[in-house]
């Protein structure tokens, strides 16, 4: 493995007048420095003041930046700035609750933090959430329902409907109802008994760090940064809460996918090794355990690549996809599957899965991709399957089935152990929602690892040791 010095060196710091004292502290970039001050809720005698109205506190012209020169989201100031009942405003949770008088959002989230680590899982025990967001420009002009239902899985239509007519969502600290219309520059909250689903408990492995950048290991199983039903069970939540870092991840890295992935500790080094990336300057090897005999020659697939189902995670080829390309060379066969060595030269979302499938060798194990209940006996080679057939069939696993593969049948086959997540039948004591089994293997586990990274220009390589299922002997 050659160093990363070239790294290292290339990466320009914030000067020290550039940068805040203090790592908790917020800088405010505007031209009027008094305007500055009241927007981040402090007077002229220094104590705090609440700025939090029936519209957002902060306009979307201030700009606020932390001490390693990341914007701070506007959503997020107001989280740490107002309190409870500032933005839940008239909801039934606020009414008559002292409590939310005093604590923040961004406090009370912060109690959430505690992992429970059993049974080679990570979990974090229920906990109260205000969800907080501004209009997205696809929101716009829509209804607010209709919004919940497209946009979020983890909660059915009912749940949602619940919500609006009970009392916990608001528009700009209003109540919503089943009829509001959710406009440009519309503050949204929505207060939940959050689940979230549990991770792998193994540890992230730092490969590489200095003052700028830290390369890490990443497990397969675990989100990068907090979406959907995951927040604390994410790479840079536990990365935080458990190894006491502050990072922003530079590049993407599917939640199934492990291996290298670089973080970074500052603005200028994400910007930095974002423009590596983008301008292709650095290469990137994966390796995959597929289906079947792969050809020993390499093959180099250059299909166009489009999200179908965003909801659903689902992509496929499609001639009106954005294009992508990626090289494929067979390292070894064990008379069922074979090892792979994958080099994207683009970052489309599933780009390797989806060209495996493609190829008619799709990642063993891949849950969505190597499905037979969802695609069929041919696993949507040369891409076959009607699109919407599929997105019915595909919306049931993980809820109402257990997610399949090929990999998976086969070890139901020898009788093994391989539960996966689904809806158990159980509901919450708290808030009445559905709860989810445990996830199992073929939840937390997909045999595409990001081997290696480097940059033939600069002169810096990294990787990481290679997976036990991408051995030759491996399942033999």
């Amino acid at each position: 493995m050659r160093p990363m010095a070239t790294l290292a060196s290339a990466v320009v710091l914030l000067s020290a007048s550039e940068q805040d004292s203090g790592a908790s502290t917020i800088a405010c970039m505007t031209t009027n420095k008094r305007n500055c001050e009241e927007q981040a809720g402090d007077d002229t005698d220094g104590k705090p003041q609440q700025t939090i109205s029936g519209r957002p506190s902060f306009p979307s012209h201030v700009r606020m930046y932390d001490s390693g020169g990341f914007r701070v989201r506007r959503q997020i100031l107001d989280s740490r700035q107002s309190t409870l009942a500032d933005i839940l405003g008239e909801t039934a949770s606020a009414a008559g609750n002292e409590l939310f008088n005093v604590i923040t959002i961004h406090d009370e989230v912060a109690q959430g933090a505690k992992y429970v680590v059993a049974d080679g899982l990570r979990k974090v025990p229920p906990y109260y959430f205000t969800y907080l967001t501004y209009c997205k420009e696809r929101w716009r002009d829509r209804n607010i329902l209709d919004i919940f239902v497209t946009e979020f899985r983890d909660r059915d239509e009912e749940y949602y409907k619940l919500a609006l007519s009970s009392g916990l969502v608001t528009i700009n600290s209003k109540l919503a109802d089943l009829d509001t219309i959710v406009r440009n520059g519309d503050r949204i909250s929505h207060r939940i008994h959050r689940h979230e689903p549990p991770v792998t408990a193994k540890s992230i492995d730092i490969v590489f760090q200095d003052e700028d950048i830290i390369a890490i290991d990443k497990p397969s199983g675990i989100p990068v940064h907090p979406t959907g039903r995951y927040r604390f069970n994410t790479i840079t939540e536990i990365m935080k809460h458990e190894m006491g870092l502050n990072v922003h991840p530079c590049h993407r890295l599917d939640r199934l996918t492990s291996g290298i992935m670089f973080m970074a500790r500052t603005a200028k080094a994400a910007q930095l090794m974002a423009a590596r990336l983008r301008e292709r300057t650095v290469f990137k090897e994966y390796v995959a355990r597929v289906v079947g005999e792969f050809p020993e020659h390499e093959v180099t697939c250059e299909m166009p690549v489009i999200t179908v189902h965003p909801k659903l995670g689902l992509n496929r080829v499609k001639m009106d996809g954005k294009p992508a390309t990626t090289v494929f060379k067979r390292l070894s066969y064990n008379g069922k599957t074979s090892v792979v060595r994958c080099r994207p030269l683009t970052g489309r979302t599933h780009q390797i899965r989806v060209h495996l499938q493609y190829l008619g060798h799709p990642i063993a194990n891949d849950p969505i991709y190597a499905n037979r209940r969802v695609f069929g006996p041919d696993l949507g080679r040369g891409g076959s399957g009607d699109d919407d057939d599929i997105v019915v069939r595909l919306a049931r696993m993980g809820k109402y089935e257990e997610a399949q593969s090929v990999a998976y049948e086969e070890i139901k086959q020898y009788g093994k152990k391989a539960e996966g997540e689904k809806l158990s039948g159980e509901k919450c004591e708290v808030c009445d929602t559905e709860l989810y089994s445990d996830p199992g293997l073929n939840d937390l586990e997909l045999w595409l690892h990001a081997h290696k990274y480097g940059s033939n220009v600069e002169g810096w390589e990294y990787e990481t040791k290679v997976p036990k299922w991408a051995q030759p002997n491996f399942g033999l």
